[in-house]
């Protein structure tokens, strides 16, 4: 039976499951809770690794419909709104897992769908936090969620934009710390959501940028959706904890 905790930091839920491992936070899909991994099979699937202690899982909710999904404000505003989630997963959640965990191994983070898009702008933006990031059907360009004028906001959380433009002494350090497996499935639903074309863009741009990542596209039996993130995140996590 797998470990599992639930704590509030700041009035955000954050579940706990296992007991030892290699720390992984986990992003939930588009407005997800934080008990959509447990609610959708994410945590069974892994239930080896959890109950072995080789890896760790901590699952937080969504800001998005807040944010990145609050349909009534332009896009700027939106990436503003974004700012707080960045600063509770960086100022409250990071250092309770830190605590948490007592040193068993870096952080790494992971998502599906929009979660996706979360876990490689945390990993590219703090990957002094994060080097390894799982990234499953993601759409990595935000843009394409909103609508108004694109400033500052936009921009320094969009990773279509600013690793089109990294360069000099942080790239290089880039290159020597942070990892990111794209995954998708070539199933139903990956075309019309956008994720195939935009985890094969984003994977071009990243090695164009010498950046080590890894693209893994499944079948045209793998759709958007649980039953086939289930199956990726089963396949690969192993390889990193």
């Amino acid at each position: 039976m797998t470990e599992r905790r639930q704590v509030t930091l700041d009035g955000g839920e954050v579940l706990a499951y296992g007991h030892w491992g290699r720390p992984v936070l986990a992003f939930p899909s588009e407005r997800g809770p934080c008990w959509q991994y447990e609610e959708r099979g994410m945590v069974d699937a892994i239930a080896p690794l959890l109950e072995a202690g080789r890896a760790k899982l901590y699952c937080v909710a969504s800001y998005d419909a807040q944010s990145w999904q609050a349909e009534e404000l332009p896009l700027e505003e939106r990436a503003r709104r974004h700012g707080f989630y960045e600063w509770w997963i960086l100022e409250r959640v990071v250092p309770w897992i830190a605590e948490d965990t007592g040193g068993a191994g870096e952080l790494a983070v992971t998502g599906v769908s929009f979660g996706a898009y979360h876990a490689a702008n945390f990993a590219l933006k703090r990957a002094d936090l994060f080097p390894l990031a799982i990234c499953q059907s993601g759409v990595y360009d935000v843009s394409v969620v909103g609508w108004g004028e694109r400033g500052d906001s936009v921009y320094f959380n969009n990773p279509a934009d600013y690793v089109s433009h990294l360069g000099g002494d942080h790239l290089d350090w880039l290159r020597g710390r942070v990892s990111l497996l794209l995954i998708c499935g070539s199933g139903q639903w990956e075309d019309t959501t956008g994720a195939l074309e935009s985890t094969q863009r984003f994977g071009a741009l990243l090695a164009d940028k010498g950046l080590h990542c890894e693209v893994d596209v499944w079948g045209h039996e793998f759709p958007h959706d649980w039953r086939s993130w289930r199956a990726q995140l089963a396949h690969h996590l192993p390889r990193f904890c």
